[in-house]
């Protein structure tokens, strides 16, 4: 049954495409074209074969044979598509009335039928007919084709559990296309352990993700999200779509690394299924989970909710070593063991309602909650020589969060194929809180404290909610021309309170420190319109297009400046309307080979949380602090691209890609004087201080190769390939030579082998070079560092000091199937990640102040095992398809 859906959605799409671009009736001249201009109608009925009763619903295709300019060959082309009314009536008008053609009827449960239509006599017959060849060429205008029965194809009733499986790679117009709803490694986890999977993608150990070296804006069903990918559970996504070079149509914020599309599962099937899972890790922490979908008439009904357990457990080591003039060098070795226990819920509804073949409305939600415990026991040994010691830090904290969103959407289709105006509000909501006590114990031998224990208290608060406005229209101006504007407003409101509290040995109590303690915040908003225009001229494929973007930062900050002043600071950040254009130019080659340059320009705005001058104390050795003083960073990005579908199965897809930026966005270290006093450290204690400043340039530019191909007929592997070169330039008298430059790769390899017919095996593996510090996402990001990943931490930013040292790791996971008559289904997956216990992060990083190695390892070797059951029951009696428009692909993504 899955393989009728399938084939019955790809038919409908191809029926309801615009007729394809430079192609004519075979054999028309003017003359032929002129007599070919009288429109005809034909009509009928569609009936059961059994009970006599028209049928809704049914799929008709008028298809005759149209000549290629270039190639000058005729091919089939459907002409005109419909689909029955209620009682099974059909009418399809505006026909040609010359020529032999095929009226294709197909309905999903029934065998298709083809049925013969000779429109006409031939011109020179209908000359030399007279009369009589008039009154038939009328005949022709006008036909009643009568009833046509359809007969039940009984073996595709009986067993609905033939499927078609897709391609895990495909290519879009402007994406690529992963289907990972059938992976086997990621079932049972989240959206991070997905990206670990896709080729392009790096996955460093905290979960933050990175393409080409910069951080990706995060998008869900299309649109720009406040959920983080450890957020996301891995078992609801149905496909990734990777745009790394987005047209002047997608939002121009969020960094130089493109947009990260997540898109959700939404089965539209008739009549109702769906399935249940559960599953369990060798740390004892379980995964359940559920979806139904039910559609019939008018609407579709779909919900999902996932429960999910976890436990991480990180070991790590830091080793550095200061560099001060004025004090004799030291060295600090420190040692963490950090668990996080905890589990997230996902829920999420809505519906589909098709107010008539031409308008549809979509209302969902989706409800997010967690609840995570963190605790850590860190050993750090000062090895100053004169005078060395070491402390024991105890952590231990807790971490709420929940996230709301609804999406409201609406949808009307023209007459026009492909003529269509979209509407689009949506709203997100998240909410933290966190509380965390560190207790810090300082030794100068085994037995001696070298002074009382400095214990601190933190409490944060935060919520964030952020509307969505946009509308977009389509028209095809010509069979080779189209014209898209739109519009957007985006607006971001975000509050947090920061209490930082130390214990009071003389009083016996804790006591808010204001100098570490903050209370901000702040209005984002972004306001956009575009335009995009394309046109096809026989090989050639080309679409230019120019965004306009403004926006404004309005905040304000209460607490204290680095100076110990009472500060209240008010941010009225107004970037100016900057311009972003675009193009894309194709050349097909052949059937099966395309060439592709494209050109864009982006923005990366600093988020709040790298302007705002007040300090972070998570870490108190290395303090974080903002720049109000930071500006946008501008990226020009080229891409040149080769795409050849060699056999069939098999697709080889080579980029060529070179980015320069401006302004960028870099994470910056300096020394300076410990602000705080009320650890009982001396005013005159030195600290390290982690912030931001905008670097001269930077230039990146690599060679992305990506091949599938089917080993054997059971065996399929993907190999992707990255080779790239990433320079940082800092050119600031004020500062030393801080620019870093590195040549590195990564490759990334997956296998899926298929044997005894119901057993799956997936095993795949990565490997990645020295490199340096992935860039900044900036805005896109949520927390210091503006990462726009997901995990525990905040992402990445980009250095001019560090790099990544090589990394290595393998998974693996097979799968038992089991299918049943009637759409039944289920399937038993055991997996295991970083297989042989080779995955470890390790960075250096150095400066005029310190040189510092980490060395971090997380999560080896845990077996997951999943089981999932499907269900479902399509009623042939309840297979309409209400919308022939609505056609469910990697183009659907809502306009930015």
């Amino acid at each position: 049954m899955r393989r009728i859906l399938v084939t019955f959605s790809i038919i409908i799409s191809i029926g309801l495409m615009a007729q394809r671009p430079g192609v004519r009736p075979a054999g028309a001249g003017r003359a032929g074209g002129a007599q070919n201009s009288i429109a005809g109608h034909i009509y009928g009925k569609i009936v059961d074969s059994k009970t006599n009763k028209g049928m809704d619903g049914v799929s008709l295709q008028f298809i005759g044979n149209r000549t290629d300019t270039a190639t000058q060959k005729a091919s089939p082309v459907t002409l005109k598509a419909t689909i029955t009314q209620p009682n099974g009536d059909f009418s399809l008008d505006n026909i040609p009335t010359i020529g032999d053609y095929t009226l294709r009827i197909s309905a999903i449960g029934y065998k298709t039928i083809e049925k013969k239509i000779s429109s006409g006599p031939r011109p020179a017959q209908a000359g030399a007919q007279g009369e009589g060849g008039r009154d038939q060429m009328m005949g022709m205008i006008d036909r009643d084709l009568g009833n046509i029965r359809l007969e039940q194809d009984a073996a595709n009733l009986g067993n609905v559990t033939v499927t078609a499986t897709r391609q895990m790679f495909e290519m879009g117009v402007d994406r690529k296309i992963f289907n990972v709803d059938k992976n086997l490694t990621s079932q049972g986890q989240t959206a991070t352990e997905v990206m670990k999977s896709i080729p392009s993608l790096s996955v460093d150990i905290d979960g933050n993700v990175t393409l080409r070296n910069a951080t990706p804006q995060l998008f869900v069903d299309g649109r720009p999200t406040t959920m983080t990918l450890d957020q996301i559970p891995a078992d609801i996504i149905d496909r990734v779509e990777l745009i790394t070079n987005p047209s002047a149509k997608f939002d121009a914020s969020g960094g130089n690394a493109g947009i990260l599309n997540v898109v959700l599962k939404k089965n539209k099937k008739t009549g109702y299924n769906g399935g249940i899972r559960s599953g369990i890790d060798s740390r004892g922490k379980v995964n359940i989970g559920g979806d139904l979908n039910l559609r019939q008439n008018k609407v579709n009904f779909f919900a999902s909710g996932v429960y999910n357990q976890r436990k991480s457990i990180s070991t790590g080591t830091s080793d550095r070593i200061n560099l001060n003039k004025n004090v004799p060098t030291s060295r600090i070795y420190q040692r963490t063991n950090p668990i996080n226990n905890g589990y997230f819920a996902f829920i999420r509804g809505g519906f589909d309602y098709l107010i008539d073949n031409r308008n549809t409305i979509t209302i969902s939600t989706n409800y997010n909650r967690g609840n995570f415990k963190n605790n850590d026991q860190q050993q750090v040994d000062s090895l100053l020589i004169a005078n060395p010691s070491f402390n024991t830090v105890r952590q231990n904290s807790e971490g709420k969060m929940k996230n709301i969103g609804s999406q409201f959407s609406y949808k009307h289709n023209f007459a026009k194929t492909g003529h269509e105006l979209t509407a689009d509000v949506n709203y997100n909501s998240n909410k933290n809180e966190n509380a965390g006590f560190i207790n810090t114990q300082t030794y100068k031998s085994a037995y001696e404290f070298k002074r009382l224990p400095v214990m601190q208290k933190s409490v944060s608060a935060g919520n964030t909610k952020n509307w969505t406005i946009q509308t977009d229209y389509t028209n095809p101006l010509s069979e080779t021309q189209k014209l898209e504007i739109g519009g957007r407003a985006s607006i971001r409101d975000q509050q947090n309170a920061n209490e930082q509290y130390f214990y009071n040995q003389g009083i016996g109590q804790y006591v808010i420190s204001k100098n570490l303690s903050s209370t901000y915040k702040y209005t984002d908003r972004v306001y956009a319109a575009y335009a995009n225009y394309s046109q096809k001229v026989n090989k050639w494929n080309y679409q230019v297009g120019l965004r306009a973007e403004n926006s404004t930062y309005n905040g304000s900050t209460i607490g204290r400046d680095m100076s110990g002043r009472d500060s209240i600071s008010n941010f009225n950040v107004n970037f100016p309307l900057s311009l972003f254009p675009s193009a894309f130019l194709t050349y097909k080659l052949s059937d099966n080979e395309d060439l592709q340059f494209n050109y864009t320009r982006r923005i990366n705005r600093p988020n709040f949380f790298q302007l705002i001058p007040f300090i972070d104390y998570s870490d108190p050795y290395n303090l974080s602090v903002g720049n109000p003083g930071l500006k946008p960073e501008f990226t020009n990005s080229f891409e040149v691209a080769y795409n050849n579908n060699y056999k069939r199965g098999a697709n080889f897809l080579a980029n060529g890609y070179f980015k320069y930026n401006t302004n960028l966005i870099t994470r910056y270290q300096y020394e300076g004087i410990n602000p705080d006093t009320a650890q009982n450290y001396s005013s005159s204690d030195s600290v390290l201080f982690n912030t931001f400043l905008n670097a001269n340039n930077s230039v990146t530019f690599g060679i992305e190769l990506t091949n599938r191909m089917p080993v054997t007929k059971w065996w399929d592997m993907t190999v992707n390939f990255n080779l790239f070169n990433s320079r940082i330039n800092v050119n600031d008298p004020k500062l030393p030579d801080i620019s870093n430059k590195r040549t590195s790769w990564f490759v990334k390899w997956n296998n899926s082998i298929k044997f005894l017919k119901t057993f799956s095996f997936q095993f795949s593996g990565d490997y990645y070079a020295r490199t340096v510090m992935p860039q900044s996402g900036g805005g896109g990001g949520g927390g210091r560092g503006g990462g726009g990943g997901g995990g525990f931490g905040g992402g990445p930013v980009a250095t001019a000091q560090g790099y990544i040292n090589p990394r290595y790791g393998f998974d693996a996971a097979i799968r038992k199937d089991w299918s049943w008559k009637g759409g039944n289904s289920a399937s038993l997956t055991v997996s295991m990640n970083d297989v042989f216990r080779t995955q470890f992060f390790s960075m250096y990083s150095e400066s005029s102040f310190l040189m510092q190695t980490s060395r971090r390892r997380r999560d080896p070797q845990i077996v997951r095992v999943n089981f999932g059951y499907r269900f479902g029951k399509f009623d042939v009696n309840l297979l309409k398809r209400k919308n022939t428009r609505e056609v469910d692909g990697g183009d659907n993504m809502i306009s930015q």
